[in-house]
């Protein structure tokens, strides 16, 4: 299959791309406008493989259970807990902002809560 086309599929099976993380978003990009190195077309396959087997998308800073969107909004376990400037996103402070929210979730979900952005952000109270 051709890269385009594998790019197309991806794209169909992911809601126009708006299901995929932002890093698989810019493969993507990258991919149609710019083409790939030998790694990239390995992370595209991989990708593709991933859309056809039921897209997961990535942890976000490698932090399990934890995404975020192409419009920066930031997940736990699929439930929106903070929002994030794509720009600032994926630098070193948001990696330490993330895994604070992460241990955050677990605290609250420790208690038996509901990880939302009330009980992690606006009312959140330590262990």
């Amino acid at each position: 299959m051709l890269l385009h086309e594998q790019c197309i599929e991806i794209l169909q099976k992911t809601n126009d791309g708006k299901d995929l993380s932002p890093c698989h978003l810019r493969l993507i990009q990258d991919a149609v406008n710019y083409g790939l190195t030998e790694a990239g077309e390995i992370a595209l396959n991989e990708l593709y493989q991933n859309v056809i087997r039921g897209y997961k998308p990535a942890w976000f800073h490698g932090i399990e259970h934890l995404t975020i969107d192409y419009e920066g909004f930031v997940y736990w376990k699929d439930n929106q807990v903070e929002h994030y400037n794509l720009s600032w996103a994926y630098g070193n402070a948001a990696r330490i902002a993330a895994i604070e929210l992460a241990k955050r979730c677990h605290t609250v979900e420790s208690r038996g809560e509901k990880a939302t952005t009330a009980s992690v952000i606006w009312n959140y109270q330590a262990a």
